[in-house]
């Protein structure tokens, strides 16, 4: 099994730029499977998740062409409406398949999915929604079956505002006869981003991005060319490295109106940012960060996603912080690694009090979830001495060449 090296050596300082996020490129992949012609992708991240959902898709039946960033899905073909479970198990984004395989074969039969142990993500809220528009479904031997002769346009609210469910009811009600309308539905960029590929799909969708979503059904959606957009969470990744190692970097190809409040909150730990319509500079000006209070809510707020960064950050920085977490319910399991490293962290519920160290000390810990990894070599870049991380398979779900692209950054890194 992979373990990365890193020796902590100072400051990281240069230019990086972004990859497509993987948050955004699942779902237009899914989509995919919404029409019998070719869909034509861009920006495609390289990372496990990605070729995990290519792998699900192939299985299908549709004919996949990917040549580096550039993908081509031909759903035409499309014999099986199965996921199983051997490829479901390593990746949440997999339920994303429920709905266009159901609005457009009339069933599905989708394993109940996996993906980072970080607490429990119920899929109540995708069941819900698909039989509000008609949809018998059951839950057997671990697989969600369901069937439709065509869904119907319905009102439906989220009890809880969720991104792969709005998601997969969008695309799902893109086929349905009828109007579809969400409500409470999640807001963020990449729901935002579905709805755009959709439309060019010849889909007729309104409000995506927004907490009420409107989709008045088509009967059949055509082919289309789309881009995926930056990875806003490796954009933070970067940044938290930098501010950190006490570090200055350019990042490129990133969308800052993406990260407002993560850029406010690293303002607030005292570094200089400016940022252009597809850049952000950061310059701590060799200073140590000052501790910044932490709470994760639904987007546009701060996100879950970026607490284990900012946990690294607030142990490194002079002062002490709280950071809460009010998504995942067990999303504090890198906090004991870092303990290991010398962090001073105390628990209390959902609720960690971070008193920051002047340094960490290099020690062997293990990943237990994709942004817990990006956590631990935040810490292990600003530690005195040398740090293992083991299990780095998380990582390569979510984050494409991130230690060459560290490494080019000044880091002492290396992957064995």
């Amino acid at each position: 099994m992979d373990k990365i090296h890193v020796t902590g050596n100072g400051p990281l300082r240069g230019v990086v730029r972004i990859a497509g996020a993987k948050n955004a490129a699942l779902p237009v992949i899914a989509a995919g499977l919404l029409s019998a012609e070719p869909l034509e992708l861009s920006n495609i991240p390289a990372v496990k998740d990605i070729d995990t959902a290519l792998k699900l898709l192939e299985l299908l039946g549709c004919r996949i062409s990917r040549d580096g960033g550039t993908l081509s899905i031909d759903s035409s073909a499309v014999d099986s409406v199965r996921a199983p479970y051997e490829l479901v198990k390593t990746m949440r984004g997999a339920i994303l398949l429920l709905g266009p395989l159901l609005t457009r074969f009339g069933e599905a039969d989708v394993s109940l999915p996996g993906g980072c142990a970080i607490g429990s993500r119920p899929v109540n809220e995708h069941i819900a929604g698909l039989e509000a528009m008609g949809a018998e479904i059951s839950i057997e031997g671990g697989y969600i079956k369901a069937q439709a002769t065509r869904l119907k346009g319905s009102h439906f609210a989220f009890d809880i505002p969720s991104v792969t469910a709005t998601e997969n009811l969008m695309m799902a009600a893109s086929l349905a006869e009828g109007t579809t309308v969400l409500e409470n539905a999640a807001l963020e960029p990449e729901v935002e981003d579905l709805g755009k590929l959709l439309n060019s799909m010849g889909a007729k969708v309104s409000g995506a991005g927004t907490g009420t979503v409107t989709v008045e059904g088509v009967k059949a959606l055509h082919g289309a060319r789309h881009s995926v957009p930056p990875d806003r969470i490796e954009t933070g990744t970067f940044l938290a490295a930098a501010a950190a190692t006490r570090g200055s970097i350019s990042v490129l190809d990133t969308r800052p109106e993406f990260l407002q409040h993560v850029l406010a909150k690293l303002e607030a730990a005292g570094v200089e940012i400016e940022a252009g319509d597809d850049w952000i500079k950061l310059d701590s000006h060799g200073k140590r960060c000052k501790a910044v209070h932490v709470s994760t809510a639904p987007y546009p707020a701060f996100p879950t996603d970026m607490q284990a960064q900012f946990m690294a950050l607030n142990a490194l920085a002079e002062g002490t912080a709280t950071v809460i977490e009010n998504i995942f319910e067990n999303r504090f399991m890198h906090v004991a690694e870092l303990q290991r490293m010398g962090a001073d962290i105390e628990l209390q519920g959902h609720t960690a009090i971070v008193t920051g160290r002047e340094r960490l000390q290099g020690a062997p810990v293990m990943a237990t979830d994709l942004r817990a990894s990006a956590c631990l070599l935040i810490a292990a870049l600003a530690a005195e001495g040398e740090t293992t991380i083991d299990r780095v398979y998380h990582l390569d779900r979510g984050y494409a060449n991130i230690v060459d692209k560290l490494a080019e950054l000044g880091a002492i890194i290396h992957r064995a």
